[in-house]
């Protein structure tokens, strides 16, 4: 069973190397011991943590090509579509993606959307595609099209875009 690690890996890593006379190769091993693996991905030094719940919005776009990663099955999609509410798996001419709709009060209000995702897919690296139809219907697509398909950075986006304040730029509901 890993152990459960009580203090920020930053300082994992600066305790473990240099300061304390242990090389990186010590610290690599001590923390495969610590620190969840996965396969799916190229990494530093073959670390890279597994995705929870509480953590795919705090987690890190990592950069891909098609040489690095394949998109992932649709099984592994439904997976972890639940922890990005409000979030749709289509399936797009065997395509996976992830897709969402907002109504925006005005046309202005979608543009203001659009500027807020566009500011978390500039510092993630990842960018999803933006649509505005008609004057306030809201619609992103995200997907890795290096890949064709799914990656865990999709899953990340949609996290962190589903982290935005937007209820000030939303219609409001009518009341029932």
């Amino acid at each position: 069973m890993a152990r459960i690690l009580q203090f920020p890996l930053t300082s994992l890593f600066r305790s473990l190397s240099g300061a304390h006379g242990r090389s990186s190769i010590q610290a690599t091993k001590i923390l495969h011991n610590c620190v969840g693996v996965s396969s799916n991905r190229k990494s530093l030094n073959g670390f890279r943590t597994f995705c929870t719940s509480e953590d795919l919005s705090i987690k890190k776009c990592v950069p891909c090509n098609s040489n690095d990663i394949r998109p992932m099955t649709e099984q592994a999609a439904n997976e972890l579509i639940p922890k990005v509410p409000g979030w749709n798996l289509v399936n797009e001419t065997d395509t996976l993606k992830l897709n969402r709709s907002w109504k925006v009060k005005s046309f202005t209000k979608g543009l203001e959307l659009f500027q807020a995702v566009a500011d978390v897919a500039e510092a993630e690296g990842h960018h999803p595609d933006l649509h505005l139809i008609g004057w306030n219907n809201v619609k992103i697509e995200i997907w890795t099209h290096a890949v064709g398909g799914l990656t865990e950075n999709d899953f990340i986006l949609a996290a962190k875009i589903n982290g935005l304040d937007l209820q000030h730029l939303l219609r409001r509901k009518a009341a029932t």
